[in-house]
């Protein structure tokens, strides 16, 4: 049962999941956190810090991860075939279709579309981010990651992965587990 509930959890957002990875990490939150209980907010954060730290699709190494964590090596492989299957199924089979209609207005006012709402879900979850960041460790250290992360993305251009790495260590060495 439990390789049937890995494979949902990352299937339905593969499939929901319009745009990528970043579109699929709240709907991936949702399946593993609220609906399945396998990890608290907090523990899922840290997954998507640690992924997003690495190089590759983060989508993949969340599933493959979490399902390592919950059933082992084929708990693993299931959880990465159920992240490509939705990609693998449209490709093999929508392929022509696709690529005869790239070009067509209908198709790029959908993306249009589209894009809001992933920026709303990414907003929804690093609120909730947040919110569990200042119960669990105070409003002066969330304000100082915060402001500090923000200065160092966006005025001085730091690459986001060393900016993750340096909230890693910062919570390590200051932060109670």
């Amino acid at each position: 049962m439990i390789y049937w509930e890995i494979f949902l959890a990352f299937f339905i957002p593969g499939i929901l999941g319009y745009g990528g990875g970043p579109a699929t990490i709240p709907l991936i939150e949702h399946e593993v956190v609220h609906r399945f209980g396998w990890m608290t907010v907090e523990e899922f954060g840290e997954v998507l810090a640690l992924g997003n730290a690495l190089p590759g699709p983060i989508a993949t190494k969340m599933a493959g991860f979490i399902g390592f964590e919950q059933g082992g090596i084929l708990g693993a492989s299931v959880g990465l075939f159920a992240t490509i299957a939705p990609s693998l199924i449209l490709m093999i089979g929508l392929l022509s279709l696709l690529y005869r209609y790239k070009d067509s207005p209908k198709v790029k006012l959908l993306s249009n579309i589209v894009r809001p709402t992933i920026a709303v879900l990414l907003g929804v979850m690093t609120l909730r981010f947040a919110e569990t960041s200042y119960v669990e460790s105070g409003a002066v250290q969330t304000g100082l990651l915060l402001v500090v992360s923000y200065f160092l993305l966006e005025r001085r251009k730091v690459h986001p992965a060393y900016v993750i790495l340096g909230a890693l260590l910062y919570g390590a060495i200051f932060l109670k587990p």
